[in-house]
């Protein structure tokens, strides 16, 4: 009985043996020989100590391998193991005997792939500790490992990997790792501790985008709550993370792709559940990062031919084609550009928002709002990169920094676009200092597409203003859009620019626009978005044609509660060269606030109140919206709601034009129309090798002369600008050119 129990247990630990090399999980293994999760632990370290018993490390070593991910369904089920080194390819198992490779292989069938172990490569294990010592010592089993505890020494030129263990993350990071490996030209691995985490990758190859100077900032940057210094790591802990090295470690030797290539793991120490992070390199990496210096060259734009994915379309390219894409590269809430996804449960139409953290602005929600979720998380992430794009240059290097007055000739003149009065700056606290034409300032390298020349653009106006003052204006996204292609981003950045500009006009003139009939436009979507604003959300929906000289159609929205107590009034804009889509655009923006806005107001009601009669307490974006909010702001926009005028079709607004095939068909007659009105559009590359990835173009549009919007009352822009004075005269509006003492005094309310 005692034999046979032996005999058994044999066969028993055989088929084990089988199922590990097949590749099958832990969990499998359980149900299939329907053993305890603990037994079969335990017969791992039987099998690993029967294997070393017979002197066959090599083997041991690949068998361990296979554990890297003996807790998951992911590992591969087909494995042959071939040892290099080994001169006949025999060995033995428990006793059974020699068996051939080629009785293996008939044996177990053609599952079966190659696995194949490097015994003769050599090794540098850098950094000392517990993670250091279990790595180095289970290493030493295959390879030739060259042991030291820092970079003072020199890395041997023969070693064909570097890894570097630490039981915390130390505090100078891994610069000294990056600029030795780089320098030398050797791959390297990185492991540490940090916490209750481990942390093993990114693989690191010399030359290639994609460094641990890379990984720890997005880590820090996506989840800087999560980064500390406190080593609490158990032993269960160091040993899985430090298996997963030895796994990478053996995947590269091989010359299979490691798991780590552009990635990182995060093991959580006390459950041992590993997460794989994708890590999006840099531009602005210290260490990999490779941006060229901005040039007038490389801002020329040659407009190229983007037919229409159909001919209803205003787009280059489906968004459908994005959908395997953008939440794999840019969404991960350890390592990712957006770390967080909300969906809007409550509000009229699917909303999501993508939460993008940022060191220098702050955390930042961008909405996509359509009447999907799928969609709308799709155009959330398009919106946070066209945020991220616009905050400072990531796909160039500026490298002029001097006078207005010295680049004159060939320099965007800044009082052109709106500077702040003196009145403005005799302000207490006023941040912004008046524009100095003799002042040395960063410039970057823009396009006139009017001209057809390059032109300086003052970065501060290219770009997103910090916030903190300093500067001669507080610029915003005005004139920043994402296209599928550069021509694509330039009209949208365009339309942007053209529907801020119409509001401005229209709110400081206090234009008698035309009121629209919703359902004359003959589109069921437009009609139903209308009804749904009311019945779910209370609210009537008022559109009006703010359409300017530029002919592009621009739709101010108006949503007013049909119930006491909430928001009275909400207004939003949108502008495109299809007025229904116009419509519909300024109406999602006002569809996607609502719930959101109610609730803050409920909550500053009193402070609110206040801003009736100080209109400098308008401080920030909200503000603006929240003031109208009030039953009592009301008859500030009785311009607009006068219900005597009659509504007007969109037919009567709005003159058919001839579609284009080609969308840069379309954008050639829009810039063509600027300059006939003796307006220049201006085209500032913003694209990075992060959006490029998946041939995606942001751009920033200036119009000179055109209203910009701003936010905070007290940074309103008009210095400089003589638009809201002159263009009502010119479209009927009023008899002659308005005075600065005529226009509105009131903060506007753009959402």
């Amino acid at each position: 009985m005692k034999r046979n129990g032996k005999y058994r247990g044999r066969q028993r630990y055989f088929k084990y043996f089988k199922l590990m090399v097949d590749g099958y999980t832990l969990p499998k293994i359980t149900e299939k020989l329907k053993i305890h999760v603990s037994t079969a632990f335990y017969w791992r370290h039987k099998i690993l100590y029967a294997l070393r018993s017979l002197g066959n490390n090599q083997l041991s070593g690949i068998i361990e391998s296979y554990e890297t991910h003996f807790l998951d369904d992911k590992i591969g089920k087909q494995t042959k193991i071939t040892i290099i080194g080994a001169a006949d390819r025999q060995f033995l198992l428990f006793g059974l005997g020699e068996i051939s490779g080629e009785t293996r292989r008939n044996e177990w069938g053609t599952l079966l792939r190659d696995e194949v172990i490097c015994v003769n490569a050599i090794i540098s294990v850098v950094g000392e500790g517990l993670l250091a010592d279990f790595v180095c010592g289970k290493l030493l089993d295959c390879y030739q490992v060259v042991r030291q505890t820092d970079f003072t020494s020199d890395i041997p030129k023969a070693a064909k990997l570097v890894v570097v263990l630490h039981d915390d993350w130390p505090s100078s990071g891994y610069i000294e790792a990056e600029e030795a490996l780089q320098q030398a030209g050797i791959p390297w691995l990185r492991g540490f501790i940090s916490m209750d985490e481990g942390i093993v990758g990114p693989l690191v190859r010399p030359g290639v985008p994609g460094c641990s100077q890379c990984a720890d900032d997005r880590r820090f940057t996506a989840s800087p709550g999560d980064i500390q210094r406190a080593v609490r790591s158990s032993p269960a802990g160091l040993w899985h993370a430090a298996h997963l090295l030895i796994a990478e470690t053996q995947r590269v030797l091989r010359g299979s792709r490691a798991h780590t290539e552009e990635h990182m793991y995060i093991i959580n120490l006390k459950t041992l559940n590993s997460s794989l992070h994708f890590i999006l390199p840099d531009p602005l990496c210290p260490v990999c990062g490779r941006l060229p210096d901005d040039s007038s060259a490389a801002a020329n734009i040659s407009l190229k031919p983007r037919p229409k994915i159909s001919a209803d379309s205003y787009r280059c390219r489906p968004i459908d084609d994005l959908k395997q894409h953008l939440a794999k590269d840019y969404m991960d809430s350890r390592t990712g550009v957006f770390n967080a996804k909300m969906l809007d449960l409550v509000s009229p139409f699917a909303g999501v928002g993508v939460n993008l953290p940022s060191f220098l602005m702050g955390d930042e929600i961008t909405g996509g709002r359509s009447f999907s979720y799928a969609e709308s998380e799709l155009t959330a992430i398009l919106e946070g990169l066209e945020r991220h794009c616009g905050i400072t240059p990531r796909g160039k290097r500026t490298v002029i920094y001097d006078s207005y007055n010295r680049v004159a000739d060939h320099a965007l003149d800044p009082s052109k676009v709106g500077l702040y009065s003196k009145e403005q700056h005799a302000q207490p606290d006023f941040t912004f200092e008046p524009f100095d034409h003799d002042l040395p300032i960063d410039w970057v390298w823009g396009y006139s597409l009017v001209r057809k020349c390059p032109i300086l653009v003052p970065e501060s106006l290219a770009y997103y203003s910090s916030g903190f003052g300093g500067g001669f204006v507080q610029e915003g996204s005005n004139g920043c859009a994402l296209g599928g292609s550069l021509e694509e981003a330039v009209l949208y950045g365009i339309l942007e620019v053209a529907e801020r500009d119409s509001f401005l006009i229209t709110w400081y003139a206090q234009l008698t626009i035309p009121r629209l009939d919703p359902y004359s436009a003959n589109d069921q979507e437009l009609r139903l978005m209308v009804e749904r604003l009311r019945a779910v959300a209370g609210y009537d929906v008022h559109l009006f044609n703010m359409t300017m000289e530029n002919g592009i159609p621009s739709i101010w929205a108006l949503a007013k509660s049909v119930s006491p107590g909430k928001m009275n009034l909400i207004c939003a804009a949108g502008a495109h060269l299809d007025p229904v889509r116009a419509a519909k655009s300024a109406i999602h923006e006002l569809a996607g606030r609502l719930i959101f806005l109610q609730e803050k107001f409920e909550a500053g009601r009193e402070h609110f109140m206040q801003m009736l009669d100080d209109p400098f307490l308008v401080w920030q974006m909200e503000d603006h919206v929240m003031l109208y909010g009030l039953p009592q702001a009301e008859e500030r926009l009785q311009f607009l709601l006068d219900g005597q005028r009659p509504l007007r079709t969109f037919d009567e607004e709005f003159k058919r034009k001839a579609s284009h095939a080609d969308l840069t068909d379309d954008l050639k007659d829009t810039i063509e129309v600027f300059s006939r009105l003796n307006l220049d559009v201006i085209a500032v590359d913003q694209s990075s090798p992060e959006t490029l990835l998946n041939g995606l173009h942001c751009v920033k549009v200036l119009i000179p002369g055109m209203l910009p919007m701003t936010f905070g009352h007290h940074l309103q822009r008009l210095t400089g600008l003589k638009r809201a004075l002159r263009v009502p005269a010119e479209l009927g509006y009023a008899k002659e050119p308005l005075t600065a003492g005529q226009l509105n005094p009131h903060p506007h309310p753009f959402l």
